[in-house]
This record gives structure tokens, sequence and C-alpha cells, in this order.
């Protein structure tokens, strides 16, 4: 006989927080490992009732297991005695002895009414209080809290992977470089509170990232040193095949290690390298038009899903396979309890399966929205003619892209047939920063230095826009072409694109 599921009442000004209580509820029932041990009341969810609000309140608070405030700008109505629904469940919360969760929202008092602020005091004073920006924090920070819980209590043999603490692994293998890069961005990206200058450890302990003082497997996927030392099989393996199947020998065979941003950028970048990239003429516009036969968001929508949501508990890697007709991109992983393959294709809620790895993909916008990568996958390939993404679940989660390479060269005003990779018709032009770029590479230049040079900031986008797109047209090499992504990688103009170079100074001086 199971056990009975433990409850949980959420305490908030309903108006307020109507979002957050709802995403709470839809979280919690859709995670596999919540749902076994817990159920949450809200007062929405009831049928009308001849019996007054607050008394129903204060009786759900007192048949709770845990009391989950969210605690916001708002203080609420007061009642005779000057306190509001939300401040007397609190104190009956704390009378009855009861565990007790405080999610505050905003990293600021700025905006607060002054008794929702003497609250927050007032619970600050009790307990420790967790302050989450919106949304997207909070699910994972309510998430670890849940499941700290259930370890305090013994009610877990084993903890969540990506909660537990990583075994042998210290603060010392944290790298501090990858979290002030991943601060920097996320600051950018999704307005994330903390200052650039913030220590590593309270980066990690705002994300949750710690247990017991130590990494968990999450922390180290995204900011270790060397994160396979300890989680070897968070590789990426990668494979090009220039038929239809799996078969020896392999074209181009590549094993990307690393944190989850460089496994997914070296993995985007492999896929980039070999599919069919079009260059059109400058004469709608100023900047040469520059297509790929695949939408690169659509692939990389496929290779960060299946790092994200991958099971890290089995020995199996991701696998990222190029055929001649599609792209497959395997995951040892499956779906949680509430979503299926024909739900996949509709919007759908978010239920990440490690989402205290998912949470810092999302602010530095590797995952764009929460819920809706596949549908934007679907949507993505419909616009650029392409059949619709395939599902399916096998030993594991498969995403099928299928190819149609002629459509790089309709997107730029091509040709209808699809020449080879570097056969004459691809109609090359080069835009002003291309032309500045093979002038430095002269010698060989780091990347940095280049990005510098024409003034761009995002490394991934300079190198799928700018770089890639001289390397496949032969007009520049990497000093390590088999790292693309290594510290030190360079580019060096090659013959050819030294002899355009020259064709386009002397039809630039009239000789």
């Amino acid at each position: 006989m199971a056990a009975a599921r433990l409850k949980i009442f959420i305490s908030s000004v309903q108006k307020e927080f109507a979002k957050e209580r709802k995403a709470l509820r839809d979280y919690v029932q859709g995670d596999p490992l919540l749902r076994r041990f817990f159920d949450i009341f809200l007062f929405e969810d009831l049928p009308a009732r001849d019996q007054r609000a607050d008394d129903v309140y204060l009786e759900e608070v007192h048949n709770s297991d845990i009391y989950l405030a969210l605690f916001g700008n708002q203080y609420g109505a007061p009642d005779k005695k000057g306190f509001s629904p939300t401040h007397r469940e609190f104190n009956e919360a704390t009378r009855l002895g009861k565990e007790r969760l405080i999610f505050v929202k905003g990293m600021t008092d700025d905006n607060r009414q002054p008794k929702m602020k003497a609250l927050i005091d007032e619970a600050g004073s009790q307990l420790i209080r967790r302050r989450v920006a919106d949304t997207s924090e909070l699910i994972p920070a309510v998430y670890a809290s849940l499941v700290d819980y259930l370890a305090v209590k013994e009610l877990l043999r084993a903890g969540p992977f990506d909660a537990a603490a990583c075994a042998n692994a210290s603060l010392d293998d944290i790298d501090p470089e990858n979290v002030i890069k991943f601060v920097s961005l996320a600051r950018r990206a999704r307005a994330f509170p903390l200052p650039e200058d913030t220590k590593p450890k309270e980066v990690l302990e705002h994300l949750n990232l710690l247990n017991k003082e130590r990494p968990t497997n999450a922390a180290m996927l995204l900011f270790g040193k060397t994160p396979q030392r300890f989680l070897m099989s968070s590789e990426i393996k990668c494979a090009h095949f220039h038929g239809l199947e799996v078969s020896k020998p392999i074209p181009f065979y590549q094993v990307y290690k690393g944190t989850v941003f460089d496994l997914v950028d070296q993995a985007v970048d492999f896929v980039l390298s070999k599919i069919n990239l079009a260059v059109g003429t400058r004469e709608l516009s100023v900047q040469a038009p520059v297509a790929y036969e695949m939408p690169p968001e659509v692939i990389r929508e496929a290779i960060v899903n299946a790092v994200a949501h991958r099971d890290y508990t089995n020995n199996g890697s991701v696998q990222v396979m190029l055929f001649s007709d599609r792209l497959e991109v395997w995951n040892p992983g499956t779906l949680p309890p509430s979503l299926t393959l024909e739900k996949l294709r509709r919007p759908h809620g978010s239920v990440p399966g490690n989402p205290l790895l998912a949470e810092p993909l999302y602010l530095t916008k590797y995952i764009e929205r929460m819920g809706t990568g596949t549908g934007d996958m679907i949507a993505r390939c419909r616009k650029a003619g392409l059949p619709e993404p395939e599902f399916a679940l096998t030993d594991g989660f498969v995403a099928t892209i299928r190819r149609r390479p002629e459509l790089a060269f309709e997107a730029v005003g091509g040709k209808k047939e699809a020449p080879g990779r570097h056969q004459e018709g691809t109609r090359l032009a080069l835009s002003g920063n291309q032309v500045e770029i093979l002038n430095q590479c002269a010698d060989a230049c780091a990347i940095a230095d280049l990005m510098q040079l024409v003034g761009r900031s995002d490394r991934t986008k300079f190198r799928n826009q700018v770089l890639n797109p001289l390397i496949q047209e032969g007009l520049l090499m990497m000093t390590v072409p088999d790292k693309p992504t290594s510290s030190l990688q360079k580019y060096r103009a090659t013959e050819r694109g030294r002899a355009l170079l020259a064709k386009l100074k002397k039809k630039g001086s009239g000789k």
C-alpha cells in the first residue's frame, strides 16, 4: 500500500501570484519525483462551500504538512485586527510548528507595501528566506527545498541526480571563470540580479547548486573545471555519415567534453560545419545573405534539449548523427509521465528532467522559453520549408530533422538545384567585416581579437554568421581544425582567401 502523499499549503496574495501558484501546482503534479510524495492545496481549486474563506484557509494550514509562502509587494486586505489572510496563515503555521518554506519575489524591497516588508522581516528573524527574481527562478528553488525536505525526513534513499552532491568533488573543482562568464551572460540575457563580481560560492547558493557546502552534479556540469572527470558520460559524441545508415569507416567523428555550455556550442558548430551553406550577393542589402539548409536555431534547440533533459544516471552519452538525408539527436532519457509524444507537438507545461541544470541554461538563453522548445522547432522547420521534426522513444529519446540541401541556395536567391559544398555557383559575396577579417588573418588571429576588430560580442553568432561562411568557402582556415572551440584556436587566411583579397584590392585601385 502506497504511503499517503504530503500536503503542501501555498500561502500568498492570490491575485498577485496567480501565475506562480498555477505553475507550482502543475510542476509538482508533472514532476516524476515530486508527484510521488506531494499534493498541493490551492484555494482556487476548491468547489463552493458554505464556509468562510478565512476559516477554510486556516483549516487547510492545520491539515498541511508543509506551509509554502510566496511573499511579494502586496500585503492583502487586513481584518479587524489588522492582519491579512497571508499573515494569519503564517502565524498559524508558526504556532502549529509546521515546516515553513518562504520565497520572496524581488531582489529589493523598494515597491513593497510597509506591512508586507514587516512580514518578510518577521519571517526572516525565524527562518531562512529564499529570494527569487521571477517564476523561472521560483520553480527550481522550490524543487531544491522539497528535495532537501525529503532527504532530511529520510524519505529518499537517493536524491535526484541534479540536486545530489557530486561524488568526490569540492568547490575547488568549480572554475571561477566559468561562473563569471555565466553571470555576465545571464545579466545581459535575463537581467540576472547578482553583480559580476559576486563570489562563485554565492552564485552557486543563489542557483541552489550546493548540497551541504558541496557542489551538486548540476554545478559540476555547468561550471566544473573538468566535468567529465566526475561524470564521464556527460560528453557528446558527434558523427557525420555520407549515406543513410550508420556505417564504418565514419568520415567525421568527434567526442566533445567540457561544461554543458561548451558541449552545446561544440556540437552545434560540428553540424553547421557539415551541412550546406549558401552566401548570396549584396544586391539588396549591405550584408550578404547567409542561409543554412536547416535553421541553426532548430539544430541548437534539439541539442540543448538533449543535454538539459537526458538521464545522467545512464552510462550512455548524447549522440549527434548527421546523415545525407537527416540529422538525428539522441539522448539516454525518456519523457516525464505528464508528457507524451503527441503533447510535445502542442503547447505544454515545462517539466524539465533536471530543473537545476535547466534554469541556468534558460537564464543564458540557451533555452529560450520554458516548455516551448519543440513547438518552436516545428514552427521554424515549417517556415524554412522543411518537414516537421520527428520525435520518437526507442532506447532513448530521438529528435530527427530532415535535410533539404537545396533550401540554403533558394533562400539566398541561388539555384534551385543543390550544388556541392564548394561548387562554383554559390554566388559568394563578402561583407565589409569579412574583408576586414581576411586582411587581419594574414597572420593567425584569435577569435577574441577578430570580434574586437569588428565590434561583435556574441562569440557563437560571430562564429556561425561571420567565420564559418569564410571557412566553408575555403577562404579561412582554423589552426586547430579538430577542436573548433579550443582555447588555442586561431584563424588564418588560406591561399584562396589571400588571392581573393589581392583581386579585390586590384579592383578597388582600378588597375
